[in-house]
């Protein structure tokens, strides 16, 4: 465990964390949609459009979007595990999901909502975490155990998937 429950990822592990990500996930960040959805999605994947959020005044369906896909990750990395967050060309972190977003305890870094840039969660071994796409506007949640559960709540919130494991949901 490590000591402080959020900690900036010193400059090489951000290096050695990104390239993996780069090289595992085959990641081409681009806002050119002809390139999207920017990341290989993997065989356990769903993704999600935000849409839906547009039309959320008082925020309550990003508020339970954020609150679902956070309670999952907790959840898939257990009690003593650790996530790390990833915010594209900026500061990264890993962090103790279960010592953070509480009272009086520090804010969970970044969302599962891109705001403005990707915003990426990972379990450690890469097994599980969320893809958030600001341009495409889009979440891709990927390991089944995250999936199982966390996929009927979002899609209370979001609606049906656009994709599964890359494919194409819906109507041709």
């Amino acid at each position: 465990m490590m000591g402080d429950p959020v900690a900036e990822l010193p400059e090489a592990e951000y290096r050695r964390v990104w390239d993996r990500f780069y090289t595992d996930f085959g990641f081409r960040p681009s806002t050119n949609s002809f390139t999207w959805p920017s990341i290989e999605e993997p065989v356990g994947s769903v993704t999600w459009s935000l849409a839906a959020l547009d039309d959320d005044p008082g925020d309550e369906r990003l508020d339970r979007l954020v609150a679902v896909v956070r309670q999952g990750l907790a959840s898939c990395v257990g009690p003593q595990g650790t996530l790390l967050a990833l915010d594209w060309q900026h500061t990264s972190y890993r962090f103790a999901p279960r010592e953070v977003g509480g009272p009086g305890q520090p804010a969970w870094p970044l969302s599962p909502y891109p705001d403005g840039d990707y915003y990426i969660y990972l379990s450690e071994d890469f097994r599980c975490g969320s893809f958030g796409h600001p341009w495409e506007e889009s979440l891709c949640l990927f390991g089944e155990e995250l999936l199982a559960v966390v996929s009927a709540e979002v899609d209370k919130v979001l609606g049906s998937p656009i994709r599964r494991a890359g494919t194409a949901e819906g109507p041709a």
